[in-house]
């Protein structure tokens, strides 16, 4: 007689290891080294998971866990009941996976027990579509466009650089973006500044830049903030965002964002342009240094002339915005080496890059040790 599904569970369990709710809990509480793996559907997953689980569907399972797990690491499967999970760690152990259980009694039992639960970001069948070159990239994933849904980057104005930025984070799907700009919309703005249009002439560019954003991602937010940014106001606009992305033209709002980014201990992703050259870096507070230790102190005005005043190139910011959103990106998914440390340097003419190694100042005044920050008059200083 053929054997029955009963005797196919029966015979499964003995061959694999189950742990219970319990021994789970009490793993979790001292921080073992284990990676929980569930197999329900998604519609299940997303009602609630163990606090940390990976979705890996059963129905995926050996099609997938190669981008999930190692075969080597500690992994606990779960589903429902323990009857899907029981016939995965099976199926993981003929795969090669040396160190799999499965949770005896699944969610219902851990729920049951009172046991903490989490409700996981699920993503609509509209942002799988529209992020599915993401959810492709084993690195980045559905847990990886979940970062991004819910971060929030401030942009230093919509310009030559924020405009860039703006579109490619809206486009990957950064949740929240912030924009900081006080100024119109001008025609001479169009030879660069990507994301406003010549309807759009006379439009103050925080309200520009929210239309462009809206007609092309609908899941993002802006928040504008059509205001010039002081020491008496940036706190209050610096606060709820995860990182700065700096795309001023001039040294005193340059020197101020610095100084609040340390102080709230935020990244700093510096880029600035002059006709035919760029540079970008990355500062982030107390792990290297930040842009007063590039320029201790700023140079005469007469030796840094704004691109109204010196001219650039018009894609050039467009080259050097998007390595800013390239650097945003990676520190939102936690991916890669930043600029951290290193200032990225582009001559568009001869089509060359370079890096050069940066360091911490142990004496700057506002990110040595013990330092404490106080917001000056940075025209003053920018002038004296």
């Amino acid at each position: 007689m053929a054997p029955t599904f009963r005797d196919l569970l029966a015979a499964t369990k003995k061959s694999i290891r189950e742990i219970t709710v319990d021994e789970l809990k009490r793993q979790l509480d001292s921080s073992a080294p284990l990676k929980l793996i569930d197999v329900r559907e998604t519609e299940e997953f997303g009602a609630g998971r163990l606090p940390g689980a990976i979705s890996v569907p059963r129905g995926f399972l050996e099609l997938k866990i190669e981008e999930k797990a190692k075969r080597d690491e500690a992994l606990i499967l779960y589903c429902a009941g323990g009857v899907r999970s029981a016939l995965a760690a099976r199926s993981l152990a003929e795969l090669g996976y040396t160190n799999v259980q499965s949770l005896a009694g699944g969610y219902n039992r851990w729920h049951d027990a009172a046991y903490p639960t989490e409700t996981p970001f699920v993503l609509t069948a509209e942002q799988k579509e529209r992020y599915r070159r993401h959810l492709s990239i084993p690195e980045v994933g559905e847990e990886g466009q979940a970062k991004l849904l819910k971060a929030k980057v401030l942009l230093m104005g919509a310009g030559g650089l924020g405009s860039p930025a703006a579109l490619y984070l809206a486009a990957a799907g950064v949740g929240t973006i912030g924009i900081v700009d006080m100024d119109v919309v001008d025609l001479s703005n169009l030879q660069r500044q990507v994301i406003h249009t010549q309807e759009r002439r006379g439009m103050a560019k925080t309200a520009s830049a929210a239309e462009a954003i809206a007609a092309l991602n609908p899941d993002v937010k802006v928040v504008p903030f059509q205001e010039r940014l002081t020491s008496g106001n940036i706190d209050r606009i610096f606060d709820g965002f995860d990182l700065i992305l700096d795309g001023g033209d001039n040294f005193p709002t340059r020197y101020l964002i610095n100084d609040a980014c340390v102080k709230h201990r935020k990244p700093n992703i510096h880029g600035s342009i002059y006709r035919f050259e760029g540079q970008v870096t990355t500062f982030i507070p107390y792990q290297g240094p930040c842009y007063r230790c590039l320029y201790p102190q700023p140079p005469p005005p007469d030796m840094a002339p704004s691109c109204a005043e010196a001219g650039v190139l018009g894609v050039l910011p467009g080259i050097v915005g998007l390595f800013q959103t390239n650097e945003a990106l990676k520190l939102i998914l936690k991916l890669g080496e930043p600029l951290n440390g290193r200032l990225l340097t582009l001559d568009a003419l001869g089509s060359t890059f370079r890096t050069l190694k940066l360091r911490r100042d142990p004496a700057c005044p506002v990110c040595r040790d013990g330092a404490k920050i106080e917001y000056i008059d940075y025209e003053q200083f920018c002038a004296a």
